[in-house]
């Protein structure tokens, strides 16, 4: 046998030279879309910047422009990640057997709440001294809502508690300043030793859902006092118990006078626990970063707010915010979606031309672009009407008691279908976990379902509308503002005004008359804000008739490529290939 041969038995590789570096490529990546970050959300978005200046919001352009610049960062695309695959777990007992009741998050879970909180996502309504804190706080909210909305629970049930708390001053004097706090402090402890803290809200019973009065929780004075700000003891369950890590929660209990509402901090003032034991935490389908449980009261020491028996009335001035925040937070939610769709369709070329310019890919961003729009003005009108509310104007006082629900209620419906056909942008990378669409994919129905859902939020509009008669005038008020701007929403308008003053079955047509609202005042706002070119779209299609069942069903004639570009982050990084 020859040395060579004998060699070659002995390694069969040495006739062959060793691979280049790049030995293992069998082509060049190429025509894929980089990550959309390293933009400014706020600065780099036409409407938004639009909207502070002409919501009295400006004064707030240097903190809102700070938060544009986070939520787009790549630091915080990958804590969402991060918190969304290391999901939330409970610690029931320590090592020795004591019962703790704590949940354990991912260090990104709380490197994110840090950084809204001290943006104040959650308080700067309530810290704000201009005109405008409402807009300006639901900015913040639109912007984290783009960059992990898991967070977004309990910032805005802090939010919202504020007008709850305040019913009870002796109580709003020690705990508002706690929960205003821009200082973010995770420590499972009583708010004594504490920065600052946050607030959740518990209402739902397994027997009960949206049906509060069915519940079956029970609270008893907790010594021979009672009534508004003294000690109870609760004892009773709860379904859902969102954000159980928090420092106090909003509760619902019947006392032998009726339903009531109790202050329930989660920790007593000696370092224990208070009486609430968790169950579990919900496997849901999305918000998968933020912690939701089942759990029991078992003599659980809460404080009355308000008399007994008006639990439900105290409750509402709380979810009226919650419901404002989940319109302003779905509006976020499409945003970020049709952001990715857009940068994608720019990024990528088919057939020797860009997907944004092939004419049907077009459509499809031009009428989800068109919906962003229309229910960002839609949430925002709103946030202003309860600033001028709060600075004595009746007549928005009105608007928010009926717009809001319409505004909840439509914008989560729709976040579910334009988030679904920006996924369908992307082809099979919309539906990668490793890229953002999934996760907001999943993230899409959750708004429509918390704080009531679609029935509950139309039922409560027609609830409006009977019981503060004067609130149906001031919708259609509103709705005339744009009174010459197109004649189909003139016509739509002397519609729904006989629509709403009719007896004829109205639950039955409740959606459809929520529907035609939220479409009205959308129509609205656009002819009075926005280009023409999106105002004569909207009506022509959501008002005109002359729309598909499925977006990118834009009829000819409309210049959809003006839609897209008022859409475009103005300094969203340029696709290396185009």
């Amino acid at each position: 046998m020859s040395a060579e041969i004998a060699g070659a038995a002995i390694d069969p590789f040495a006739r062959f030279p060793p691979p280049a570096a790049d030995g293992y490529a069998t082509h060049e990546v190429m025509n894929q879309a980089t990550p959309l970050t390293g933009h400014n959300a706020f600065t780099g978005d036409r409407l938004l910047t639009e909207i502070a200046a002409r919501d009295q919001a400006g004064w707030a352009d240097k903190l809102l422009a700070e938060a544009g610049a986070t939520v787009a960062s790549a630091r915080v695309a990958e804590l969402a990640r991060e918190a969304n695959r290391h999901t939330p777990e409970l610690r029931t007992h320590d090592r020795f057997g004591h019962r703790i009741d704590e949940i354990a998050f991912h260090p990104a879970w709380h490197e994110l709440m840090s950084l809204a909180i001290g943006h104040g996502t959650h308080s700067l309504a309530w810290t704000a001294t201009r005109p405008g804190g409402h807009v300006a706080r639901g900015l913040l909210s639109y912007l984290w809502n783009q960059g992990e909305s898991g967070i977004c629970c309990p910032l805005g049930m802090t939010y919202s508690a504020i007008p709850a708390l305040r019913l009870q001053p002796d109580l709003a004097a020690v705990w508002e300043p706690f929960v205003v706090s821009t200082h973010y402090d995770a420590t499972p402890a009583p708010m004594q030793r504490k920065a600052g803290g946050t607030v959740g809200m518990t209402l739902t019973e397994k027997q009960a859902g949206s049906d509060l009065r069915a519940t079956q929780t029970t609270a008893r004075p907790a010594g021979t006092r009672r009534g508004p700000g003294e000690a109870y003891l609760i004892d009773g369950h709860k379904w859902f118990f969102s954000a159980p890590q928090s420092d106090l929660f909003v509760t619902l209990a019947q006392t032998d006078r009726g339903l009531s509402c109790f202050l329930l901090p989660g920790w007593l003032p000696d370092g224990t626990r208070n009486r609430l034991l968790i169950q579990r935490l919900k496997d849901k389908c999305g918000n998968k970063s933020n912690a939701s449980s089942e759990i029991e009261y078992r003599g659980a020491l809460g404080w009355l707010v308000g008399e007994e028996g008006q639990g439900i009335k105290v409750a509402l001035a709380m979810t009226h915010l919650t419901r404002l925040d989940f319109a302003i937070g779905s509006a976020g939610l499409m945003r970020r979606a049709v952001s990715e769709a857009i940068h994608h369709a720019t990024s990528r070329r088919a057939f020797q031309k860009r997907l944004i310019d092939q004419p049907l890919m077009q459509n499809v961003v031009a009428d989800l672009a068109l919906e962003v729009e229309a229910a960002t003005l839609l949430a925002f009108r709103l946030a202003r009407a309860v600033d001028d509310e709060q600075a004595g104007d009746a007549a928005a006082g009105l608007l928010v008691r009926i717009g809001t629900p319409v505004g909840k209620f439509w914008n989560c419906k729709r976040a579910v279908g334009v988030v679904h056909e920006a996924l369908e942008c992307h082809g099979g990378n919309g539906f990668i976990e490793e890229g953002p669409m999934a996760r907001l994919y999943r993230e899409a129905p959750l708004n429509g379902i918390w704080e009531g859902s679609g029935n509950i939020i139309a039922l409560d509009v027609l609830r409006a509308a009977a019981r503060s008669p004067d609130s149906v005038p001031a919708f259609i008020a509103e709705l005339r503002q744009a009174k010459g701007g197109d004649r189909r929403l003139d016509r739509m308008v002397e519609r729904l005004q006989d629509e709403l003053s009719s007896a004829r079955e109205p639950e039955a047509r409740g959606r459809r008359i929520v529907e035609q609202m939220a479409i009205a005042l959308q129509a609205s706002l656009l002819i009075r804000h926005s280009p023409q070119a999106l105002a004569d779209a909207f009506c022509v299609t959501r008002l005109g008739g002359d729309q598909g069942a499925v977006y990118g069903s834009l009829p000819a004639g409309l210049d959809q490529r003006a839609i897209v570009e008022r859409a475009r982050l103005t300094d969203a990084q340029a696709a290396r290939d185009v």
